[in-house]
């Protein structure tokens, strides 16, 4: 049976739409302007937990943010089911404007960078000044990513019954980095915890330290209502400890509006993903003088012009020595 007549035309045949197109696509993405604001505390294969008004809330990211991902710190937006119950999960529509960033690679050579922790205000470096003996260079890395992150830096020398520390903070002086040297017994009776805790008042500080330095140890002596497994064995040949940290985690400072990171044992800090530029940021009063630098100027070359600006006066020339070790780490390994 014929459908049409005869002489047809093209606007008379009806045609079915296909399943693909029968949403026209849109850029236009929901601004969720109701959604609720959480703190990411943890993240755990895919499953982030977020404190929302004071509940745990558990929550997925959105697949709208593509391959934006959260990290501890994250300030974030979320819809759904808030209520913290069992069984419930929460999505994240939006990661807030990060203030700082802590990012670390695998090696100098590895062109993927990790970003640790977000929005901390400091960053603790934790070292043993014995059992395991101390590794400057490591330690070193770490202030280079603290400053070309945004952290402030904060030196928590522990085990000092076993070495005594002036060698080691001789070499961080003229940094003005401020520190705290810990005894094991001063961690037992508490007293070297409450020296901590003057340093961390009121600001989100993320710990880092390589196995066996006592970073965990610290950190359940300052948040004893959420003790993670410590550090057990340092081996007697490689002078490393075991890693008991494998995921970040933010811990709220007892009787006081800080929070504490906790952050996985590093045994390697990569810097590729560092600009040199950055860290000069971190000296104000060596700064100026790079304003006759030539383009691109590494800061450690012949023509460099913050040579003359401390010969002039202008600067201490242990701060300029101390600026050139720090770019220098990216040249050499942890542990020379």
């Amino acid at each position: 049976m014929r459908r049409y007549g005869k002489h047809t035309d093209e606007d008379d045949i009806r045609t079915r739409p296909g399943r693909r197109n029968t949403r026209p696509r849109t850029n236009i993405r929901p601004k969720h302007e109701d959604a609720a604001e959480g703190l990411v505390l943890t993240v755990d294969r895919g499953r982030l937990t977020c404190l929302v008004e004071g509940r745990v809330v558990m929550a997925m990211k959105a697949r709208e943010l593509g391959r934006k991902a959260a990290v501890v710190g994250d300030r974030v937006a979320l819809v759904g089911d808030m209520s913290g119950k069992k069984d419930t999960l929460a999505r994240i529509v939006r990661i807030e404007e990060r203030t700082s960033v802590l990012r670390r690679t695998a090696d100098d050579d590895d062109p993927y960078e990790r970003v640790v922790v977000a929005n901390a205000d400091q960053l603790a470096v934790v070292t043993a000044l014995a059992d395991p003996e101390p590794r400057p260079r490591l330690i070193d890395r770490c202030l280079v990513a603290a400053y070309a992150g945004g952290l402030d830096p904060l030196l928590v020398l522990t085990k000092s019954d076993l070495a005594p520390p002036e060698k080691l903070l001789e070499l961080y002086g003229h940094l003005d980095i401020p520190y705290v040297v810990t005894s094991r017994e001063e961690l037992q009776n508490g007293t070297a915890v409450a020296r901590v805790r003057e340093q961390l008042d009121g600001k989100i500080t993320a710990f880092v330290g390589h196995s066996g330095v006592g970073k965990t140890t610290l950190v359940n002596a300052l948040v004893p209502q959420e003790q993670r497994r410590t550090t057990g064995h340092v081996n007697a040949v490689t002078g490393r400890g075991r890693h008991t940290t494998t995921s970040a985690l933010a811990l709220p400072l007892a009787g006081s509006d800080g929070w504490v990171i906790d952050t996985p044992g590093i045994r390697s800090f990569g810097l590729n993903h560092v600009d040199p530029s950055r860290v000069i940021h971190a000296f104000p009063d060596l700064e100026p003088g790079t304003e006759g630098c030539p383009r691109a100027c590494s800061h450690d070359e012949p023509d460099c012009a913050l040579d003359a600006w401390v010969a002039e006066g202008h600067a201490d020339p242990a701060r300029l020595y101390s600026l050139r070790r720090l770019l220098a780490t990216r040249e050499r390994k942890e542990g020379d």
